[in-house]
């Protein structure tokens, strides 16, 4: 008799078995959503700082970590009361809903857990078929399998509706009550937890009473489970439904707007300080009420934690309209220096040793190869300590120590602390460049002062050695670690000692009237600072660090329009002292261990002391032993009564009297006596005395040996005179003066003539008593 097979081998149902198996463990996509999500932005202590819709124009949040334990409770009673129990369906649901809606001919009952619902949600809500029921089905045990209880509600929480086009549970608590999630109270997450079921409830206005009756009943399910009590129950009824919607908070727009340009669609951990950044706002917002008054309608300030090295405060903006460029981030936006880089150019010049920090640098009229720069004041001091130039901000001086040190160098400088818009050759901004000749962000001002501040901190906290990133950018992030690069012997860009007396110079600059007195009170920090202010009052900037905080302040239009009395000292410092005042004072910097060197320095040039120069001892970088000495000390010779200088062809070595004098030039002493009552001219020469001294004859104007002038006139049609001014080293001396070998007059103290020569080139001639002669070629047009 022939034996039967069976329809179905082992094999054959091992098969089947695998496959179905295979089928099953890949039916779950690898990721269940991939709708857009919102950018969310939050402080460090997790509070929302701001938040940018997604891209399909709804508000959905990145899903959420933990859901609140209040809405998981209401959830569960109103939804799925054997959520924890069942494994993704639940069959007596299922069937109580297929007879309820059989028995009603339409739909009145859903039998879905809320795993269901997380795969209904997936699937966009597909028409509801049986055939898709079973899909589901199957979907919602694979989830079950794949994912614990918690990361399901978290699934649920984030992706349902909520009406309109309010997504998840995170963005729904923002805008019916101003409020996270987790801040809730009972009546408020039961309200939100009926609303999945019936989203279309919400709408301010309508449906008022049903949505109260749906919240209720649960708050009812709530008290009889015991999960709340009779008072919370009995209070929780009394609560309003919400009226309106609740805008999300706009802490740092402009900072949330920075952030999605690289990470978009994410929650971001910020570094920011939330109570900061109010405090922040509200200054900001009080000094822009002032600021309008004078029509300037935007500012920008930036607060960095140094030892951190990240972002505390970001305000892009003035809480101005669009008319005046509300979302101009004027953080990133490039603009005039002004005189912002001067305290860098007088770093590196400390560095190489091409400077001391009192030396006497000159501010005289200057012409520069058609340049001819100018004190903001408009007037000149002759010789001025370098520190001092630079805390008063001298245009000059400043022009004269870049044409010194040299333009390329100095370019390469910036190229090397990775300023990235001055990225033009050094011939296209010429001695310009430290006078706003280039832009700068405020992003960059503060980082390259975040950067000193760095050097100096960290030189002797990492055993001598210096970080070789440091001038990086600081972290806009909550975790992200302090990465300040591997230790250095030697510096890449600036060195500590140069850092150190830079930022002790900027100490002393002059604060805003109001502040004028803060160097009597023992409250008050030291602040390494520096203003500036671009040509045509555009742009007015204050920078200053401690060694705990940097402040960065920008203010003027978006637009670049000027406006008088734009300035930064005016403009911008006292925000920024505002600001100063509402961060914890610390002390000021340690003085680096190596670096500095103590020297004998001439007390009145401030160059390397001759034997002959009174001195005093003063910290200096070690590169500068290669100053110059001091040129402005030396011997003269005079009679016994001291009124004259003599020598031996007029006096008896005997009766000669050594003296040390401090001799300026002509030109830079006719400019330094104003502005220096004690400076005393060397004596005149005795009668019958050799007079050896050459080049005594300086022209005040015109500065260039020629130079082309254009006559105007006056309102009477007179041709105006050219007016031609010098000085002499013997204020007693007279001048011979002859225009094109023709002589003219003479003078005496002081040195001033008035000429009126016809068109074309002429050669003026200044004689002294000595023959000593000067000379300019003046052309006329």
């Amino acid at each position: 008799m022939q034996k039967i097979r069976p329809l179905f081998t082992k094999k054959y149902l091992l098969f089947i078995s695998v496959v179905f198996f295979i089928l099953y463990y890949f039916s779950l996509p690898k990721q269940l959503f991939k709708t857009p999500i919102s950018t969310v932005v939050e402080a460090i202590d997790g509070q929302l700082i701001g938040a940018v819709i997604a891209d399909d124009g709804q508000w959905r949040f990145p899903e959420l970590d933990t859901v609140p334990n209040k809405f998981k409770q209401c959830i569960v009673v109103f939804e799925d009361a054997y959520f924890y129990k069942h494994f993704g369906f639940n069959p007596v649901s299922i069937v109580k809903a297929i007879r309820q809606n059989r028995k009603a001919k339409k739909n009145v009952r859903g039998g879905s857990t809320i795993t269901q619902q997380v795969i209904r949600l997936a699937r966009k809500l597909k028409k509801r078929t049986y055939s898709e029921k079973i899909v589901e089905l199957i979907l919602a045990t694979r989830l079950e399998f794949k994912y614990s209880k918690d990361k399901i509600l978290s699934l649920y929480a984030s992706h349902a509706p909520f009406g309109g086009n309010v997504v998840g549970l995170e963005m729904a608590a923002w805008r019916y009550f101003g409020l996270a999630p987790n801040q809730l109270s009972w009546a408020e997450t039961a309200t939100l937890a009926v609303l999945p079921n019936a989203p279309a409830l919400i709408y301010p206005g309508k449906n008022q009473g049903k949505l109260k009756a749906k919240r209720d009943r649960l708050l009812q399910k709530l008290y009889k489970k015991s999960v709340i009590d009779s008072i919370t129950y009995v209070l929780a009824l009394e609560e309003v439904l919400p009226q309106k919607p609740h805008q999300l908070p706009v802490l740092a727009p402009h900072f949330t707007q920075e952030l999605i340009k690289k990470h978009k669609g994410k929650r971001i951990h910020s570094s920011l300080d939330f109570h900061l950044q109010e405090k922040v706002n509200s200054i900001a917002e009080r000094h822009y009420n002032r600021l309008k008054q004078n029509e300037v309608h935007n500012l920008s300030v930036l607060v960095l934690d140094v030892q951190a090295k990240k972002v505390l405060s970001y305000v892009g903006n003035a809480p101005t309209d669009v008319k005046h460029q509300k979302h101009v981030d004027n953080v990133m936006s490039p603009r005039s220096t002004g005189s912002t880089l001067k305290p860098f150019l007088y770093a590196h010049m400390l560095q190489s040793g091409t400077l001391l920090p009192t030396q006497l640098v000159k501010d005289i009229p200057t012409y520069i190869a058609g340049y001819v720069p100018e004190n903001f004041s408009l007037s000149y001091d002759g010789a001025v300590p370098a520190n001092d130039a630079l805390t008063r901000s001298l245009n000059i001086p400043a022009v004269r120590m870049l044409q010194e040190y040299g333009l390329e160098k100095f370019r390469q400088n910036l190229s090397d602390y990775k300023v990235k818009h001055i990225d033009k050759l050094a011939s296209h901004y010429g001695l310009s460049l430290i006078l706003g000749g280039g832009e700068i962000t405020l992003w960059d001002l503060c980082r390259l002062m975040l950067g000193y501040a760095g050097t100096v901190n960290h030189f002797d906290q990492f055993g001598k050695h210096y970080m070789s990133k440091e001038f990086e950018a600081p972290s806009y992030f909550q975790d992200k670690k302090l990465d300040l690069g591997v230790p250095k012997k030697q510096s890449e860009i600036i060195d500590v000692a140069a850092a150190f007396l830079t930022l002790d110079a900027l100490t002393n600059v002059n604060r805003p009237q109001i502040d004028q007195a803060w160097r009597y009170y023992d409250s008050s920090q030291k602040i390494a600072w520096k203003t500036g202010t671009s040509f045509g009052n555009k742009d007015a900037w204050a920078v200053g660090t401690t060694p705990k905080y940097v402040v960065g302040v920008w203010v003027g239009n978006s637009d670049g329009e000027g406006r008088p009395n734009i300035t930064g000292l005016n403009s911008a410092a006292p925000l920024m002292f505002d600001v100063f005042d509402a961060l914890p004072t610390s002390d000021w910097f340690v003085e680096p261990s190596m670096g500095l060197r103590e020297e004998a320095v001439c007390s009145t040039s401030g160059h390397l002391a001759l034997p002959i120069c009174p001195s005093i001892i003063m910290k200096i970088p070690e590169n500068g032993l290669r100053n110059t000495p001091c040129p402005y000390h030396e011997e003269v010779w005079l009679d016994k009564g001291r009124q004259f200088r003599v020598n031996s062809n007029c006096e008896s070595i005997s009766e000669m009297k050594k003296e040390i004098w401090f001799v300026l030039p002509p030109l830079v002493a006719h400019y330094y006596q104003q502005k220096n009552s004690e400076y005393r001219k060397l004596p005149d020469f005795k009668a019958g005395c050799l007079n050896s001294i050459h080049n005594t004859i300086e022209f005040l104007y015109p500065i260039k040996f020629e130079t082309k002038i254009s006559l105007t006139k006056g309102t009477n049609g007179i041709q105006n005179p050219l007016v031609i001014k010098a000085t002499h080293a013997n204020p007693e001396a007279n001048l011979y003066w002859y225009l094109d070998n023709e002589y003219l007059k003479s003078t005496s103290g002081i040195h001033e003539i008035s000429i009126a020569p016809n068109i074309g080139k002429h050669v003026l001639t200044a004689i002294d008593d000595f023959g000593n002669e000067g000379k300019r070629i003046v052309v006329i047009y």
